[in-house]
């Protein structure tokens, strides 16, 4: 059950950050393959605890098999989004001493042909991390109107073709059900006039489909907001993102939570009054050379690392 293909992306650097005290109460709000959380509780003392969270039952899986026998150790099927349920439930609100956001997609899920994530690999076309509920993307591509699938793709994908793709599947539908994901790769680079070298001409829309049937730039902007309520004064929120949409939104959100309650200019506060609620820790961290020539989908990671002042 475990996955020895998945090489976890700045382990080292992600667990540092986050670990300030290891007797405290963590949670890892993406467990993936276990990578991070096996790590965090090497770090951990005996009385330190680790809360993970995922949507796929495979990754629940595997943590089981390998964290199960730790009692400090704890995993839950479910959105990150519903991260102040979860820290609620066990009595944790305003406890929390790190979290950690490892966003996107695992690398199992994206070799594994019949998840539907891979434009590389046939496989049928699901593309949903939890594969127990929702619309698959197959299902949305049958009945999403031609304007919503323009939006899906300019937005999410930032997709310069959206109206030529949107337009190439709805013609596609309407001779014959998009099942396969070779079948929705084909569509959609022939629809692309102009191909980026090195990357395939499927791949924003692949993105952009994923992201929007597991709504997951809204759940990253509401696990965000969690953040604060959850997170202890002093605890750490370490982001790691693959892509520029993930990234602007964390971006964002750090520097607005920084600056604190916007207010006309010239008015006499004090600080305290902004109610800034983090502060960043360091610059930007990405791989580095040594990593990404053994893990090329380390390349485009991100980490942006903050702390809750209040």
């Amino acid at each position: 059950m475990s996955d020895s293909s998945h090489q976890t992306v700045l382990l080292e650097e992600a667990v540092d950050a986050l670990v300030q005290d290891v007797d405290g109460f963590y949670v890892d709000g993406t467990f993936g393959r276990g990578g991070h959380s096996a790590r965090i509780l090497q770090r951990l003392s005996p009385s330190g605890t680790l809360l993970a969270i995922d949507k796929d039952a495979q990754a629940l899986a595997v943590a089981r098999e390998r964290m199960g026998q730790d009692e400090r150790f704890a995993i839950e099927q479910a959105s990150f989004a519903d991260l102040s349920r979860l820290v609620a439930e066990r009595g944790m609100t305003g406890k929390v001493k790190g979290l950690l956001l490892d966003l996107g997609v695992s690398s199992p899920q994206l070799d594994e042909a019949e998840r539907g994530f891979s434009f590389l690999k046939d496989g049928p076309l699901d593309m949903r991390m939890d594969q127990s509920r929702g619309e698959s993307a197959a299902d949305w591509l049958k009945r999403a109107p031609e304007g919503e699938i323009v939006r899906v793709l300019k937005e999410y994908g930032e997709e310069r073709f959206a109206k030529r793709m949107a337009r190439a599947l709805v013609a596609e539908r309407a001779e014959r059900p998009i099942t396969r994901t070779a079948q929705l790769a084909e569509i959609v680079k022939a629809a692309n006039p102009a191909w980026e070298k090195g990357k395939h001409p499927a791949t924003r829309a692949f993105q952009a489909i994923r992201i929007h049937i597991n709504d997951e730039l809204s759940d990253l902007e509401s696990v965000l907001e969690q953040a604060l309520e959850v997170l202890a004064p002093g605890g750490r929120l370490v982001v790691i993102s693959f892509h520029s949409l993930e990234d602007r939104v964390v971006k964002r959100f750090i520097r607005r939570q920084e600056k604190g309650q916007p207010l006309p200019a010239g008015l006499p506060v004090t600080d305290d009054q902004l109610e800034r609620r983090l502060r960043s820790c360091g610059k930007a961290a990405r791989a580095d050379d040594q990593e990404v020539s053994t893990n090329v989908r380390s390349r485009s990671a991100i980490m942006r690392v903050a702390e809750k002042i209040q």
